[in-house]
């Protein structure tokens, strides 16, 4: 009996060569984009100067709603900003502005809770965080 002919592998095609990567477009920053960088530097700065038994929270300017314990700032291009976090009863509270009615107070509150440390966010204000652990504004 006869042994079956062995295959002889085909040729190899020798690998496609990718394209160069495109060089990273600089594209404008919206409204909104220019808005967030600018609170969240001033976020910053205004917790660098709070101490130990103080947390920021935000004042609704023209309004008698009280304040909110910022948990996250985020943006909506091109020109809305969000801010997310708790009122004073502890309820989720939500502001939505358009930048051109942009008025924030930042206001020093004494941290929640005797035991924990003050809240600092400023730390989590990275650009595109739209606030929650989970990233997707569900804050608690």
């Amino acid at each position: 009996m006869a042994k079956p002919a062995a295959k002889t592998p085909a040729p190899k095609k020798p690998a496609a060569k990718k394209p160069p990567a495109k060089p990273a477009v600089n594209r404008p920053k919206s409204p909104a984009e220019w808005a967030h960088d600018r609170l969240v530097m001033y976020i910053r700065n205004f917790e660098s100067q709070l101490d130990g038994q103080q947390e920021i929270a935000m004042g609704f300017a023209s309004d008698e709603t009280g304040v909110l314990r910022i948990e996250g700032l985020g943006y909506f291009e091109p020109d809305i900003i969000t801010f997310y976090g708790r009122d004073e009863d502890g309820s989720k509270t939500q502001l939505i502005q358009h930048v051109t009615q942009l008025s924030v107070t930042l206001r020093a509150v004494p941290k929640e809770g005797k035991a924990e440390a003050p809240r600092r966010i400023g730390f989590q204000l990275n650009s595109g965080w739209i606030g929650g652990d989970s990233g997707d504004a569900s804050v608690g």
